[in-house]
């Protein structure tokens, strides 16, 4: 054979591959099939987008984190909520959604849900089960929740609110990126759907995207799959093994993050310029009964409220942190802080609060050197509260 053709056969892969303690980055678009027949044999995988033995690898350890029989996996967390939804609406459908739910997934429900014909309602992120399936119809097909709710933390009754809804032939979905998969399981609370960030925790760095979404349900599963094949979702496989990375470490980091949280929530708790914390494993804080009942820890990310005060009192605070980043998203090993208010302007039920409200992520640090930094940036509020 010319060299051209030497060099294209060159370096194939071995027969057998040496066991490593990580599994492959397998990479690929083409997949050669053995023959002319299994080209068209929709039971063979016949190309790389779904995914190689990296990516299986993720949707296999997801599922057993969840408690599921199937995962799938999205190029980041908004594209998981908006693709397991569209998964298993239609046109004609509505849809129920907490109003504290992940600002761009009612972006997503306000814009693209509804220019292709499915409605969406929201209801109180602390609604009693039973007043929530009260508000279903008959176009009812999905409720979806978010339980700590973003940025104000309300609790939900999980197992409850599933159990009514499959009583009425309504699927249910939540938002599981607070707990990662690993402090709370809905699936085995009932829920059908259980969809979740891994940009946050699972990385754990700040520097990959994915989304998964897992279900118990075998039709669901099907579902999810069909999806990901007619929307063409993809995920690398060299992000999919940073995520596998971070499996590994996900239950120390979290145990971490959680007991970090807690020590600088009971420091914010006993100062002047705090009036409440919204931690629901703070013991007395709204919803801590439930996370006591279906919660096996905390992850570091919680808020709390100020005295009252001017925005620009509110920006000093942020602007005088030091250790704590001023950024959105969170589950990284490193400590952010943002301002909340300019979001609950959007609500359809803004949060009665008594002041301004500022999102914390706990990260990995020194709990003693981030209550320093919180009370320096305390401090500066004072001098423009």
């Amino acid at each position: 054979m010319d060299e051209e053709t030497r060099l294209i056969r060159a370096g194939k892969p071995p027969g057998r591959a040496l066991r490593t303690v990580a599994p492959p980055i397998q990479r690929g678009s083409t997949v050669l099939l053995p023959t002319a027949a299994d080209l068209y044999d929709e039971r063979q995988q016949t190309y790389g987008r779904q995914g190689l033995a990296t990516q299986d690898a993720l949707r296999d350890a997801l599922a057993e984190l969840e408690g599921g029989k199937s995962a799938q996996l999205y190029p980041s967390g908004i594209a998981a909520l908006s693709g397991a939804m569209l998964a298993v609406l239609k046109a004609g459908d509505e849809v129920l959604a907490a109003d504290c739910v992940y600002r761009p997934t009612r972006r997503f429900c306000d814009t693209v849900l509804k220019r292709f014909g499915v409605n969406t309602r929201y209801y109180p992120g602390d609604l009693a089960p039973a007043e929530l399936l009260a508000m279903a119809g008959p176009a009812t097909r999905l409720i979806v929740m978010e339980s700590p709710g973003s940025l104000t933390f309300e609790m939900q009754d999980v197992a409850a609110i599933a159990a009514r809804a499959r009583e009425k032939g309504i699927l249910t979905l939540i938002d599981n990126t607070w707990a990662a998969g690993l402090l709370f399981k809905p699936l085995v609370h009932g829920v059908d759907l259980s969809v979740q960030s891994l940009t946050k925790y699972v990385g754990g760095h700040s520097d990959v995207f994915m989304g998964a979404a897992v279900t118990a349900n075998d039709a669901i599963g099907r579902q999810l799959t069909a999806g990901i094949h007619e929307m063409g979702w993809s995920v690398s496989p060299d992000d999919a093994y940073q995520m596998l990375r971070g499996l590994r470490t996900l239950p120390t980091r979290m145990e971490r993050h959680g007991r970090n949280g807690l020590e600088v929530a009971h420091w914010l708790k006993a100062q002047p310029e705090v009036v409440r914390l919204l931690h629901p494993a703070l013991p007395g804080s709204v919803g801590h009964d439930l996370w006591a009942r279906d919660y096996s820890g905390a992850c570091g990310l919680f808020g709390f409220i100020l005295r009252p005060g001017p925005p620009k009192a509110v920006e000093a605070l942020l602007d005088t942190l030091t250790l704590f980043g001023l950024g959105f998203s969170w589950g990284g090993f490193e400590s952010l802080a943002i301002h909340c208010d300019p979001q609950l302007g959007r609500r359809q039920f803004p949060p009665n609060l008594e002041g301004p409200l500022v999102r914390l992520h706990v990260g990995l640090e020194s709990p003693a050197d981030l209550i320093a930094d919180l009370r320096c940036g305390l401090d500066a509020f004072n001098a423009l509260a």
